[in-house]
């Protein structure tokens, strides 16, 4: 297997805001490396430069604790998980408006209901194909990336008594 690299010399104008560039999969950091390809290289320099990429990205996750236990949830409280296929495409809030809407139009005792949810989300963000690609809604780009929802309901964390 022969493995080739490919270098970009950085420039002034790299260094400036944003230093993301690109969507989904063409994300780079200061338009040099994948966002997710450089978690954990913390050694990997700019080619060229003395610039390190490290402070640009990060092998730690960020990390928040809900104490499930604290509150009561309902049936419609759910927490989504899903991968960069999701996120790429659909803010936060288009996700909550779409989980909220699906559920409510379902009903409660379906035991399929999160799971028929987690479909209509990889829908939505995959789009349809169209001839100039995958699209979604207002005919922006669906995501061509592997996309993995999980709609995971909370109300079996309510305390029990």
């Amino acid at each position: 297997m022969h493995l080739t690299r490919a270098y970009k010399t950085i420039e002034d104008d790299d260094l400036k805001f944003p230093l993301i560039y690109g969507e989904g999969k063409k994300a780079r950091v200061l338009a040099t490396i994948g966002v997710t390809r450089g978690l954990g290289d913390h050694e990997l320099k700019v080619h060229d430069s003395n610039i390190y990429i490290k402070p640009f990205l990060s092998c730690c996750p960020e990390v928040k604790v809900y104490p499930l236990t604290q509150y009561e949830h309902g049936a419609d409280d759910v927490l989504v998980m899903g991968t960069d296929g999701l996120w790429d495409v659909l803010s936060n809030q288009e996700v909550a408006e779409a989980v909220t809407c699906f559920l409510a139009n379902c009903d409660p005792d379906d035991q399929h209901r999160y799971t028929m949810a987690a479909q209509d989300l990889v829908m939505r963000a995959r789009g349809v194909l169209k001839d100039r690609g995958w699209r979604i809604a207002n005919d922006r780009l669906g995501s061509g990336d592997d996309i993995s929802v999980y709609i995971i309901p909370l109300m079996y964390g309510n305390r029990q008594t």
